[in-house]
This record gives C-alpha cells, sequence and structure tokens, in this order.
C-alpha cells in the first residue's frame, strides 16, 4: 500500500469518527460487576484487589439487560463482562444465564486464575463466546505484577480449562512494562504451541495503581522495541496485536493491528460501572465530568442518547500543542483513557517517538 493509499484511508476513518460524534452506535457494552479481584495488580486501571466495592444486586443488572435489550432491539450491544475479577461475583452465572436467553452475545476479561474445567464449561453452558485472559511476562513477571504467587500456572491452567470446552475466541492480553518487555520472545516460545487466537500485547498505562510504579514504565527505546516486536511478528502472520492503546502514527498505522487507530469511547463503546455510574471505557479516569449518569435514576439509553457529549468532541482541539499536530485529525487527542482531563493533554503521545513532522 502506497502512502497516498494510507492517508486516503485514515481521512476515511476521520471523517467517520466525526459522523459518529453526531450519530453514535453502540457496538460494545461493558458490565463491571465488581471491584473485588483475588489478584492487587501493580498496574491496575481501575485500583481493583481486595477493596470494598459497590455491587448492582442481581435484579438491577437484569432489570438493566432487560431495558437494553427493549431500547436496542434493533441490533443488541456485544456484551462485555468485567472487574475486578467477575467470576468472583457468586450470582454470576444468574446474571449471564439470563444475558444469553435475552439474545446477548457476551465475552469475559479475567485473570483465569478461577477458571477450572466445571467453571469452563459452565462458561460454556451460559453462552459465552469470548474471553481475553491476562498474561503479563513470564512466571516471575506475572506473579510479581499481579502479586500473586503461583498466578502464572493457574492462568495458563485456566487458558487450558477454555480451550478444552472450545469458544469462539480464545485471547491472551499481555501488559508489558520496563522488566517484562524482554519477556515477549520466551513467552511467545510459550503461546505459539497453544490454540489461542490472538495474542494482545499493550503497555503499561500511567493510570491507577500504576502511577505509584513510574519506574515501571516504558522509555521511548522500550517502545520502539515494542512496537518493533509487535509489527515483526504480524510481518511472521502471527495474530499478535496491539490493541486499541495508541495512534502510532501514518506510517505504522495498520502494521501494528486490524484496524486504524479509533478511540471509541463514547461512540462506539459505554460501561456500566459497579456502582450504577455510566462512563465510556472503564480505564477512564473516574471522576464527575466523565460519569455521564446513573442507572439507578436513569434508563441507560436515555444516558447514551442524550448524556455523551462530553465524549463526543475532538479533544484535540483542547491542548494547543495536539491542535498544532498535523496528524491531529487522525488521532483526535489519542486514547481518552489516558488524557489528563486537568490539563487538557495526552499522557501518552507517541510523536517524537516512533515519528516526527519532519
Amino acid at each position: 500500500m502506497t502512502q497516498d493509499q494510507k492517508t486516503a484511508q485514515l481521512e476515511r476513518v476521520r471523517r467517520w469518527r466525526e459522523e459518529k460524534y453526531r450519530s453514535p452506535e453502540l457496538r460494545n457494552l461493558f458490565l463491571e460487576l465488581t471491584l473485588r479481584c483475588n489478584e492487587r495488580c501493580l498496574h491496575c486501571g481501575s485500583s481493583c484487589g481486595d477493596v470494598p466495592s459497590e455491587e448492582m444486586p442481581k435484579e438491577t443488572c437484569r432489570r438493566i439487560l432487560r431495558e437494553v435489550k427493549e431500547d436496542f432491539s434493533k441490533k443488541l450491544p456485544m456484551l462485555c463482562i468485567t472487574g475486578g475479577e467477575p467470576l468472583l461475583r457468586r450470582d454470576f452465572f444468574d446474571i449471564l444465564g439470563d444475558a444469553h436467553s435475552l439474545g446477548f452475545y457476551w465475552g469475559m476479561t479475567t485473570n483465569g486464575t478461577l477458571i477450572t474445567p466445571e467453571v469452563a464449561r459452565e462458561l460454556k453452558r451460559a453462552g459465552m463466546g469470548t474471553v481475553s485472559v491476562s498474561l503479563d511476562g513470564l512466571p516471575a513477571h506475572h506473579d510479581a505484577l499481579r502479586r500473586t504467587p503461583g498466578g502464572f500456572d493457574k492462568a495458563m491452567a485456566g487458558i487450558g480449562n477454555l480451550l478444552a470446552v472450545g469458544f469462539d475466541h480464545v485471547q491472551v492480553t499481555t501488559v508489558v512494562h520496563r522488566e517484562s518487555l524482554h519477556d515477549l520472545d520466551a513467552l511467545f516460545e510459550i503461546l505459539k504451541d497453544v490454540d489461542i487466537d490472538s495474542w494482545r500485547i499493550i503497555n503499561m498505562e500511567p493510570i491507577g495503581r500504576a502511577l505509584e510504579h513510574p519506574d515501571l514504565m516504558l522509555t521511548p527505546d522500550d517502545y520502539r522495541y515494542l512496537i518493533g516486536y509487535i509489527r515483526d511478528k504480524r510481518r511472521e502472520g502471527y495474530p499478535v496485536a496491539y490493541g486499541c492503546s495508541h495512534y502510532v502514527g501514518q506510517e505504522l498505522e495498520g502494521q501494528l493491528r486490524g484496524w486504524y487507530f479509533l478511540c471509541t469511547a463514547g461512540i462506539y463503546t459505554a460501561s456500566i460501572m459497579a456502582n450504577g455510574d455510566v462512563g465510556a471505557c472503564l480505564d477512564i479516569e473516574r471522576r464527575p465530568e466523565t460519569v455521564m449518569g446513573n442507572v439507578y435514576q436513569t434508563r441507560f439509553s436515555e444516558i447514551w442518547n442524550n448524556g455523551f457529549g462530553f465524549y463526543r468532541q475532538d479533544f484535540a482541539a483542547k491542548n494547543p500543542g495536539c491542535a498544532a499536530c498535523p496528524e491531529r485529525g487522525y488521532c483526535a487527542g489519542d486514547s481518552r483513557h489516558t488524557w489528563d482531563f486537568d490539563k487538557n493533554a495526552p499522557l501518552v503521545c507517541m510523536k517524537d517517538v516512533l515519528w516526527t513532522d519532519t
């Protein structure tokens, strides 16, 4: 593909995003069942773990699912179940059994440690289609990052139990930090012999609990190594992707994932938090201006249709540096989950790391 062709495609994505600001389309609805977790990850964007957690009662979850079914009957969004560790909810299978009976296609993000053979079979019966299991490096780094002795082995066992049952898509997600960056080759050798469908690699982000560990953040050289690694594995034909984390510049866009960068927060994606608050991506800092409403007071569809104006705008216009960047139309201020809402600036910007204007 020529650079002119790629620029034309990025222009189409830009126009599409601006159209979706005016006419959003709910495709992914995240349901955060709990903030409790049996791990206490150093990088957790929501600071989950052994923490108090408001949790919507089972009947409230059922009501919300019925309302979403009624209000989005022409095309139901995919239901994305997350936490904390969602399997800690004792009524997990009651809630997701209802979702399945209502016709929702659903998937889950999990640390995998609670997925026994019986749990895997129950997940299949409840209609789960896709699952992403966290595996953050080789055993020493994975267990240290998640503060869970034996966590790597438990996650690998969970992956094996899922594969034995059979799902539409089993993914491994790896969060890379400075100390685990060079685990990738050895981890690849493990995963290539496991019948997973994709490997999603992302960098540790300066959000949530990770802010307490700046020494683990990637340097510019680390980012270049990470991006080069993903690009090379994709060129070799492996199902490895960078995920949705950040805009990587015109030259690299299209080489690291099967789509061009688009932060879908508030235009394709919404979330219902454990306490009933409604927002966009669950990794976005939770503060008054990022919470659009609460399902205890307002029907979800009303919030989605009328309350997401905050997200449906060009964040790049808020920051002079972004506004002057020639690639602002393709980046639009980068991902909302790494936007500094006090300074109106991106916390992560790949410009001058992966590309320059000259």
